[in-house]
């Protein structure tokens, strides 16, 4: 650890000099195609209820399909790693769009729901590939000490995707039927992908690790990377600092299914719905910059702790409302605690993560955070189902502190970039 601390304190300064933060290849190699990819998703997301119901489902089973996009992202998470490693971050985001694209045409055509349900799951497993080639590529080639700066920017522009997708499809759908935004996704995907391939990799990458340091890392000589081998050499990492990271997934995810749940539990109209989520969307995209600026300055724990108390408390006080003004309130809070803490998962990911074996170690990463954010829905569902809605949602409004606790424990003991003093004590004064 302090051999790697040393390297990231003199990789750190390396920002003194005149290079841009965002070089052209993060701009144009990283976060056009992200934008692409993400407005494409977004697009889509409103069309699959009525894709489904279009084909026969009815809406338990519509529902079902639209939750197959995580399953997807989960299943193909490890996978995704050693993809990466393989071929290469920028290949694997290339395939991954073309697979994409293939996905949202095999949905444009499907006559069944089995066929549905296979293109929306394909589509979940191209998104945990180009999710993970993006991640691992910008750790690969961003100072640590602009690292939480790009990947903050990293999921900003991933918000604004899914923020625009709808209203882009929305014209469209209206014009052609659901069907075309289907189309709309195959275009981007393409975009994407064309687009990661014409860009030139001219991006300055990180030194890698000299063959003593490597060791000790993880106290033996570096042989081949498998999931299993990184798994065990940083397994109590994962027990740890991983156990956080899913707790944060699940608050988030939870986010996502709160609001329209309990606005449907009032019995507010839907449309009002849509709006109040809208706009706690437009607050979810305003901090994402400085955000990332907080953490590269002041450490992550700046960012990530208040974050998680944010928005534990924005879920306790939701069942505590009664009227649109007082929901609207609450879905803006919550969405300023997710927007502060834009990118912190995947910037504490690659603070952590080792440079022999980074892909399988995100891909492993990745997963405990996707599956954080499959739980958390579960658990104000499982709330609802047995009989009082405001109790799951009280459940996972009470992750917030513990996930904050976990950060206050384990963070500084895994990243040299928790804080100020964790920094000082790394050598690092930048």
């Amino acid at each position: 650890m302090r051999a790697e601390a040393a390297r990231q304190g003199t990789i750190g300064r390396m920002e003194d000099q005149e290079a841009p933060l965002f070089p052209r290849a993060v701009v144009l190699g990283a976060f056009l195609p992200t934008l692409a990819f993400s407005t494409g998703v977004g697009a889509l997301l409103p069309v699959i209820v009525p894709a489904a119901t279009h084909l026969g489902a009815n809406l338990a089973t519509a529902g079902v399909m639209a939750s197959l996009l995580s399953v997807g992202t989960i299943i193909a998470d490890l996978p995704a790693g050693e993809i990466a490693s393989k071929i290469g971050d920028r290949w694997a985001m290339l395939w991954a769009g073309l697979l994409a694209a293939g996905a949202f045409a095999l949905a444009a055509w499907a006559p069944n729901l089995w066929l549905l349900g296979a293109a929306i799951i394909l589509l979940g497993v191209a998104g945990a590939v180009f999710g993970l080639a993006r991640h691992s590529y910008l750790t690969e080639i961003t100072p640590p000490l602009r690292r939480a700066r790009v990947l903050s920017t990293l999921g900003g522009v991933h918000r604004v995707g899914n923020f625009l997708g709808p209203f882009i499809g929305a014209p469209i759908i209206y014009l052609w039927g659901p069907t075309a935004a289907l189309w709309l996704g195959v275009a981007l995907s393409v975009a994407a992908a064309i687009n990661v391939l014409l860009v030139k990799d001219d991006a300055p990458h990180l030194p890698a690790p000299t063959p003593a340091e490597a060791v000790g890392l993880t106290g033996h000589a570096p042989n081949k990377p498998t999931i299993k081998t990184v798994f065990v050499d940083h397994r109590q990492l994962f027990f740890t600092l991983g156990l956080a990271c899913l707790l944060i997934g699940a608050v988030r995810g939870a986010r996502n299914t709160v609001i329209p749940m309990w606005a449907e539990h009032l019995g507010i109209e839907n449309s009002t719905t849509s709006l109040i989520v809208g706009v706690a969307g437009a607050v979810d995209m305003l901090l994402f910059y400085p955000a990332g600026k907080l953490m590269d300055k002041l450490g992550r724990n700046w960012v990530a702790i208040p974050s998680m108390l944010v928005m534990g408390v924005a879920l306790f006080l939701l069942p505590l409302t009664a009227g649109v003004v007082t929901v609207g309130v609450v879905a803006m809070l919550l969405g300023l605690g997710n927007g502060v803490s834009s990118g912190i998962l995947m910037t504490l990911g690659s603070d952590a993560s080792p440079a022999h074996g980074r892909a399988q170690f995100l891909g492993l990463w990745r997963l405990l955070q996707d599956t954080g954010s499959a739980a958390g829905p579960l658990l104000v569902s499982a709330g609802a189902a047995l009989g009082s809605l405001a109790a799951g949602v009280w459940a996972a409004g009470a992750l917030g502190p513990v996930a904050a606790g976990a950060l206050h424990r384990w963070v500084p003991r895994w990243t040299v970039h928790a804080s100020r003093r964790t920094r000082r004590a790394a050598g690092i004064t930048t």
